[in-house]
């Protein structure tokens, strides 16, 4: 079947959609419809400042959806994608209690139960399996919440989504959690091409038995519909016979998915109505509105959400996390993600992928979309500034972001910003108490080249001046300040900027922007056409041309170290100074990961001093906990060049070498155009040629095997 012709603008909606949905009811999660009817009343709007929450958190119905669907980018768009590449796609990214799941116990959280399945070697669909883990275990919501990632990458196609649908669900699940995962995916799939309620729950029931417990509720639900007009009364009879005291376990699949489709039934076709009778109805409110949200996304595009009752995508600003192994994802926003599923959607159709003005990260092609820019929230000497997405002002794109400036005059400038990193501790340290921790490695680094295209409205009544600027956390993990060069901007004339990062003295970069100024009092207009970066970590510190990550006591705070996603049993300040990372793992090899996917073509180089070890060294081509390239020393006297992809190691290259315990090495490896070189105390010592497909680029790691490892510092360098 064609993609739909706004298909990419459509992923985006459905997006926007599951992020609004999971953001308005994650503050009241898991309240019954008493409870928010007597606190909050009917929930027409977010109620996170009621509550004293963010409102942008991370959330496992987020992190789940967009990462589990990216097995088809990993194993090639492949069109038979079985639940074990599933599976093993969860090892991959999913750090050990600190990522994505619940991880509340064998037994007590389903996903935590097939998780250790998995990683106890129990494939999918084994791993979820009701004959291995029981009824009620495996017939929880989680298949449902993580399911929508599987839809917007088959537009029209409700047979494929259906069947990704129910292969990734049953890594985790069983039953009638696998019918409520595949009506939900269906329904998306064929979302996009038809509009009629009533032919969209035609089409999910073709894909579920008839017998099953779901299907006979879906078909009593429309019943009511049909006679009952009062939502409420409805709600009341789904939570007689369909409540959570039928049902086993936490969180259980059929009395949530009920309240999906009544939602739908009763929504009238309106995106604000439709949530508003999910959220109140209770029960797990950020899962069954992420859905719904998805599906009205989907269905009526933008207009559906823009013209339903207030304003829904200003306040979040397109901003999602996405903590897993691959850190330099975690911060990422929903034009990016949209493109990404919308690549992999045009792929399996055989057709053009979607590309914005050649590449670049910040493209804000689609309408109304900003990807997280706003004004800069602390103000001092500033002018004020409104940032609107708009047509035209863009030289190869349709689309651009309008900066509106009033108030300007000498002594004030306006700044405009987004995030590259964790923007700060208090989100930090809100994630980490939900127990969905942010795990983050930066996005941008020092020695690559940011590139901006910036326009002066020809109506501005005078020049103005424009630079780009950093924030990057310093002492006590204050933000300072770093511009680029100023150029001035006559009324009508345009910029292209090419700044070179510079030495951040190893502190990671939380933000970007863009600063404007004016040599006299004026209101105007200055229009972003994009904002990207590109090349290698390459800036001049201790040594020329080298990047290096190490802890200057004096002058960091504790960000640095968050930026190194953490695979260990414990990261941990040594107790001398000279150590700025150590490792310590109980069982099995662990990683502390930093970088992005696509660094390429480099060399890394750490000192390691194994105090207790089996294992320990250095890694690259870093893809996730299963997917990397590892130089180690290791107990048995042997040093090894290693390839680990999916749980599965292949010895590229070994030689004697004895491992002393407390002794430290420096260790390098020069990984360039699919070719490996390790050196050990400068000398080189293993070669090996690298042409795995999946393996080619990647970030960088430090690894430890069944003990404690320190490091002082880690360079990276250009090969």
């Amino acid at each position: 079947m064609p993609l739909p012709s706004d298909y990419a603008e459509r992923v985006y909606a459905g997006v926007l959609g599951k992020l609004i949905g999971v953001y308005l009811g994650r503050p009241f999660e898991g309240w019954p419809y008493e409870m928010i009817m007597e606190q909050l009343g009917e929930i027409d709007y977010y109620v996170h400042d009621l509550l004293d929450v963010p409102l942008v958190v991370t959330d496992d119905d987020i992190s789940g959806t967009f990462t589990f669907v990216r097995a088809m980018e990993d194993y090639h768009f492949r069109h038979d994608l079985s639940a074990r590449e599933i599976g093993h796609t969860w090892l991959n990214y999913i750090i050990e209690r600190r990522t994505i799941l619940s991880w509340a116990g064998l037994g007590n959280s389903t996903e935590h139960t097939a998780y250790l399945r998995l990683k106890n070697g129990i494939d999918a669909p084994a791993s979820g399996s009701m004959a291995l883990n029981g009824q009620v275990v495996a017939e929880q919501i989680g298949s449902q919440i993580f399911i929508d990632g599987w839809a917007l990458i088959s537009p029209g196609n409700p047979e494929r989504a259906a069947r990704l649908a129910a292969e990734a669900s049953r890594v985790s699940h069983d039953g009638e959690a696998v019918h409520g995962a595949v009506m939900v995916a269906a329904m998306e799939a064929q979302a996009f091409v038809e509009s009629d309620l009533n032919q969209l729950l035609d089409t999910g029931l073709s894909f579920i038995p008839r017998d099953s417990l779901i299907h006979r509720m879906i078909d009593e639900l429309r019943e009511w519909h049909a006679v009952e007009p009062d939502w409420k009364v409805a709600r009341g009879k789904i939570a007689a016979k369909y409540g959570y005291d039928s049902y086993g376990g936490n969180c259980h699949m059929v009395p949530n998915h009920a309240l999906i489709i009544l939602a739908l039934l009763y929504g009238n076709d309106d995106f604000q109505r439709a949530l508003r009778i999910v959220n109140t109805c209770g029960w797990d409110t950020d899962c069954n509105s992420g859905n719904v949200g998805c599906l009205m996304g989907i269905k009526n595009g933008l207009q559906g959400i823009d013209g339903s009752g207030p304003d829904w995508r200003g306040p979040i600003a397109d901003r999602l996390y996405m903590p897993t192994a691959d850190g330099g994802r975690a911060v990422t926003d929903a034009v990016t993600e949209s493109v990404r599923l919308a690549t992999v959607g045009a792929k399996l159709a055989g057709a053009e992928p979607p590309a914005y003005k050649n590449g670049a990260r910040f493209h804000f092609s689609f309408p109304g979309s900003v990807q997280g820019f706003e004004e800069d929230p602390h103000r001092d000497t500033r002018g004020v500034v409104t940032v609107r997405n708009i047509e035209g002002h863009s030289t190869s794109g349709a689309r651009s972001l309008a900066l509106r400036f009033r108030g300007m005059a000498p002594a004030k400038h306006a700044r405009i910003e987004t995030q590259t990193f964790i923007p700060d501790r208090e989100t930090l340290e809100y994630s980490a108490r939900r127990g969905y921790g942010l795990l983050s490695a930066p996005t941008l680094y020092p020695g690559q080249t940011i590139q901006a295209r910036l326009e002066a409205c020809p109506h501005n009544p005078h020049p103005i001046m424009g630079n780009l600027f950093l924030k990057v956390f310093g002492k006590e993990d204050k933000l300072d300040l770093l511009r680029g060069d100023s150029v001035t901007l006559a009324p009508g004339s345009d910029h292209v900027f090419a700044w070179k990062v510079p030495d951040t003295g190893g502190n990671p970069i939380a933000k970007v922007g863009v600063e404007l100024r004016a040599a006299q009092s004026m209101n105007g207009y200055a229009f972003l056409d994009y904002l990207t970066w590109e090349g290698m970590p390459n800036f001049l510190m201790r040594t020329p041309d080298v990047f290096e990550f190490r802890r200057d006591f004096g002058q960091s705070g504790m960000m640095w170290r968050h930026a190194w996603v953490n695979g260990v049993d414990h990261h941990q300040k040594g107790w001398s100074g000279s150590e700025s990372f150590r490792l310590i793992h109980n069982q099995g090899r662990g990683l502390l990961m930093t970088g992005t996917r696509e660094w390429r073509d480099y060399q890394v180089t750490a000192d390691v001093t194994p105090h207790l070890v089996e294992a320990a060294g250095l890694g690259v081509n870093v893809q996730g906990m299963k997917r990397y390239i590892a130089f180690l020393l290791c107990r048995d006297d042997r040093m090894r060049l290693l390839r680990c992809f999916d749980g599965e190691e292949e010895v590229l290259a070994e030689a004697p070498h004895p491992l002393v315990l407390g002794q430290r090495y420096e260790m390098s490896i020069v990984n360039a155009r699919n070719s490996l070189r390790c050196l050990l105390d400068g000398q080189e010592v293993l070669t090996a040629d690298n042409h795995h497909p999946n393996l080619t680029q990647g970030g960088i790691a430090l690894l430890v095997e069944e003990g404690r490892t320190g490091t002082s510092a880690v360079r990276v360098q250009p090969a």
